[in-house]
């Protein structure tokens, strides 16, 4: 059942109106939505960090010394630099903003999910309640005409006050229940108005009798459940993300290689001023080799070893915390099966 679409599963076109309204205004989709395109952004900006960046930097100057004319000096540089990424320190940068990217894209999978489920658990909802409604007000009529017909009984000598007064109580008490119905009713329809992103209104809707559902629904392995839940993936990513984050403190320890390089042209060399201005080019490559850094490098490794212990512990807790609840639905499924035939079978 967890690879079908929804439309499959929900049937009725009402409440396929409100899914589609309810994924396109509920305010949490629309953040989710949202925090996926800031983690592509973020992801892109990771991937050009290998590419070298350029700058255009023109520069003016005016020198005198002395009682000499001004001297007047000008550059158009454009100025070149890229880090080569000997140790992998990019790499992991952008392997571990992709794993982050993932975990968003699986959260956004994680709220549609529960979107469209608490649409669906409302909607039935109140399906059932107005077939509650509907009923209870059949037995309300039911009651109020026992009630004048024991009146009519106790006149003919036929009853007792006593009897007629324990029908009357009997009425006040299935009044009152249809009030409290009514009540639920209506908290169901702003708890799903909520949910569209609406204010509390009355929300249309079929009947319990015209819904259709699968023929035929099979519930799946748990492993094939356990694979199709965004909370699991969820933690799969930020465990990698954390793996990914060790490893690029770890290459900071190592030695960073970066080139420079400027050209354009001047005019001017120091104070020295010669028209016109002449092409220019200067090019420079640095080796740093960390040697002491307060020990921050070492504080920093120790810290992303702990953060990645914490991410496989809770990887670890997800899936338990997951096939605990499939094994629950599954059992539940199963058992509400076997009860719906011992329930058809009372009514009969």
């Amino acid at each position: 059942m967890g690879n079908l679409p929804w439309r499959e599963v929900f049937r009725d076109p009402k409440l396929q109106v409100l899914i589609e309204e309810g994924l396109t205004n509920n305010v949490n989709m629309q953040a989710a939505v949202l925090r996926v395109e800031e983690a592509k952004t973020l992801l892109t900006s990771a991937r050009l960090s290998f590419l070298p960046s350029l700058n255009l930097a023109p520069q003016r100057s005016i020198t005198t010394i002395g009682n000499s004319e001004y001297a007047k000096a000008y550059a158009l540089p454009a100025a070149a630099s890229w880090e080569v990424d000997l140790f992998g320190k990019l790499l992991n940068a952008s392997r571990g903003q992709k794993a982050v990217y993932l975990q968003n894209q699986y959260a956004e999978q994680a709220v549609r999910s529960q979107l469209i489920g608490g649409i669906a658990n409302a909607y039935f909802a109140l399906l059932m309640l107005d077939r509650q409604v509907e009923i209870t007000t059949e037995t309300v009529d039911i009651y109020k005409e026992n009630v004048r017909a024991m009146e009519a009984m106790k006149e003919a000598g036929m009853t007792t006050e006593a009897a007629v007064v324990q029908m009357k109580a009997v009425y006040h008490q299935v009044s009152a229940s249809l009030i409290e119905l009514k009540r639920q009713v209506r908290e169901v329809e702003n708890s799903l108005s909520v949910l569209l992103a609406k204010a509390p209104q009355r929300i249309d809707r079929g009947t319990l009798e015209e819904q259709v559902i699968p023929d035929e629904i099979m519930a799946g392995v748990p492993l094939q459940l356990l694979e199709n839940r965004p909370d699991v993936k969820i933690a799969e990513m930020t465990l990698a993300s954390a793996y990914y984050t060790t490893n690029k403190v770890r290459a900071a320890f190592y030695p960073g290689l970066n080139i420079t390089a400027t050209a354009g042209w001047t005019n001017g060399s120091g104070i020295t001023v010669a028209n016109p201005g002449e092409f220019m080019f200067h090019a420079l490559a640095s080796l740093a080799q960390p040697i002491f850094n307060n020990g921050k490098l070492i504080a920093n490794l120790k810290v992303s070893k702990a953060e990645e212990e914490i991410a496989r512990m809770n990887y670890q807790q997800s899936l338990l915390e997951a096939g605990k609840e499939v094994s629950n639905a599954l059992h539940l499924y199963d058992a509400t099966n076997r009860k719906l035939m011992e329930d058809k079978s009372q009514i009969e």
